[in-house]
C-alpha cells in the first residue's frame, strides 16, 4: 500500500527503464543464436527476470552483472539445440511474454518440458499460441488452454496462418517456431503490431521477409548479436501523461525508443492537443531512440480506436486518465485485448472511475470517458496489476484528496523505480 498526495509542481529530467519487449526478446533470441553477445541495459524488471530464470532452468549460458538500474549480460550460445531438458517445471512468474516466445522455442525442442506461472498468469488464455502450434505438429497439453504447458518433443512443419487479432507475442510465437521448424510459415496480421522480433532477426541473420501485413519467416540458425537496450516507451507514457496534466509539468525523458509501432501514445496524445517535442533521434540496436519534451497542455477529448491500439494497447490505462481531465469525451474501441492483460484492465480501470466519481460507459471492447472532470483521490485496488496501479498513481498529482493504492508493490512487475522517480519528478522546484 502507498498513500500519495498532490504535488506543486511536476518538472526535471529522466531516463525511464529498459525496454521490456527489447529485453526479453535480446536474450531468447540470443540463448539460440551462435556465438557470443553482450547485452547492455537489460529490463530489471520481474517480468524480465522470469526470462532469464526460465533460461538458465534450460541450460542457456548466461553471465547476470547487475547494475544501478539494469543488467549486463553475456550469453554464449551453439544455436537452436543449444538448451537442454529442464529438471524441474519452468516457472515464468507474471510474465506472459515470456510464456507464449518461449512457447514458441520449446515447441521445436528436442526433449520434453512444463511451463507454468503464478495464479494470474496460469488464468490467462494461451489458446491464440496454442492452435498454431499444434497446427504445426506440436504436442501440447494445457489446462483448459491455459497454463501449465507440456511440450513433448515433436516434429513441426510451417504454416500459413491468418490472425485473428493483431498480436506481436503470438506473431512471435510462431516466428520462433518456425526457426526449428522443417519448411517456411507466412503469417497475416489483420493490423500491424509491434515488431521488435523481426527487426532483430534480420540483424541476426535470419530468412525473413515482410510485405506490410505479411511475414514470411523461413527455417535456419541466427547468429548472436550484441544490443544495448533502449528506453521504454510504455514506461515513458506515465511521465508524459502526467507532464501534460499537471499545472506545471515540464519534463524531459532521455533515449526513449520510438519504434513506429509503439509510439501509437504519442500521436493520441498530440491529437489531444498535447505538447510533446521529440528530438535528437538516433538508432541503437536497429531500433529508432530519441528524447522526448514535454510540458503541460491543454488537453481535448477524441476517439481512438482501429488499427492504431495495437501500437497503444499498453498504454490504454494512462491514456483513461488523459481523458478524465480533457475537454469533452473521449471513445476507445477496439480494444477487447485488454480483457486478458494480467488482469481485465477495462474492467479495473472503470471501477477505478466509478470509485472516483468520473462519468464514463463501459463497453465489451472499450470505454467512453465524459472528460471535463476532476480526480478526488480515494483508496483504490491495484488489481495486481502494474500498469494500473502506476495510473493511478499519476492521478494523484492532481488528486483533491490523498490517494491510496492497494498492493502498490507490483508496480516492480515492469518498473522497479517508479515510486523513486515519481517522488524526484514531483519535488517542489
Amino acid at each position: 500500500m502507498i498513500k500519495l498526495f498532490s504535488s506543486l509542481s511536476f518538472s526535471g529530467e529522466l531516463e525511464v527503464p529498459s525496454d521490456k519487449s527489447i529485453s526479453h526478446r535480446s536474450a531468447l533470441l540470443n540463448s539460440i543464436a551462435n556465438g557470443k553477445s553482450k547485452i547492455l541495459n537489460y529490463s530489471n524488471g520481474e517480468d524480465c527476470l522470469s526470462t532469464l530464470g526460465v533460461l538458465k532452468e534450460l541450460g542457456a549460458n548466461i553471465n547476470l552483472i547487475p547494475k544501478e538500474n539494469s543488467y549486463e549480460l553475456d550469453i554464449e550460445s551453439k544455436g537452436l539445440n543449444s538448451l537442454i531438458e529442464p529438471k524441474k517445471d519452468l516457472y515464468a512468474g507474471n510474465s506472459g511474454t515470456t510464456t507464449r516466445l518461449l512457447s514458441g522455442i520449446l515447441a521445436f525442442s528436442n526433449f520434453n518440458s512444463v511451463l507454468s506461472g503464478d495464479n494470474s498468469l496460469n488464468s490467462r488464455p494461451m489458446k491464440r499460441i496454442i492452435d498454431p502450434l499444434r497446427m504445426m505438429g506440436a504436442e501440447i497439453k494445457s489446462n483448459n488452454d491455459c497454463a501449465p504447458l507440456e511440450f513433448r518433443k515433436s516434429n513441426l512443419n510451417g504454416i500459413k496462418y491468418n490472425m485473428d487479432v493483431a498480436s506481436a507475442q503470438v506473431k512471435s510465437c510462431i516466428i520462433l517456431a518456425t526457426l526449428g521448424a522443417n519448411s517456411k510459415s507466412i503469417i497475416t496480421q489483420p493490423a500491424l503490431s509491434r515488431d521488435h522480433t523481426e527487426r532483430m532477426l534480420i540483424s541476426m541473420g535470419a530468412d525473413i521477409k515482410i510485405d506490410t501485413n505479411e511475414i514470411t519467416i523461413s527455417p535456419g540458425e541466427i547468429n548472436s548479436i550484441d544490443i544495448e537496450v533502449p528506453g521504454d516507451i510504455s514506461s515513458a507514457a506515465f511521465w508524459i501523461v502526467a507532464a501534460l496534466i499537471h499545472p506545471k509539468g515540464n519534463i524531459v525523458l532521455k533515449n526513449v525508443c520510438i519504434n513506429p509501432l509503439r509510439t501509437g501514445i504519442l500521436d493520441v496524445l498530440i491529437k489531444m492537443g498535447g505538447r510533446i517535442e521529440i528530438f535528437n533521434k538516433r538508432d541503437v540496436a536497429n531500433e529508432p531512440v530519441a528524447d522526448i519534451k514535454v510540458v503541460h497542455s491543454e488537453l481535448n477529448g477524441i476517439q481512438i480506436d482501429g488499427d492504431i491500439i495495437p501500437k497503444l494497447i499498453d498504454e490504454i490505462p494512462i491514456i483513461i486518465i488523459a481523458s478524465v481531465v480533457a475537454k469533452g469525451p473521449t471513445i476507445i474501441k477496439d480494444a477487447s485485448e485488454l480483457r486478458v492483460k494480467e488482469t481485465d484492465r477495462l474492467f479495473a480501470m472503470a471501477e477505478f472511475l466509478k470509485s472516483s466519481n468520473i462519468k464514463h460507459n463501459l463497453f465489451n471492447d472499450g470505454i467512453e470517458i465524459l472528460g471535463d472532470s476532476d480526480f478526488s483521490g480515494g483508496n483504490f485496488d491495484s488489481f495486481n496489476d502494474h500498469r494500473i496501479a502506476m495510473s493511478i498513481a499519476i492521478s494523484s498529482l492532481i488528486s483533491d484528496q490523498e490517494t491510496i493504492i492497494n498492493n502498490s508493490d507490483v508496480a516492480a512487475v515492469s518498473y522497479k523505480q517508479f515510486w523513486d522517480h515519481l517522488e524526484i519528478l514531483k519535488l517542489d522546484n
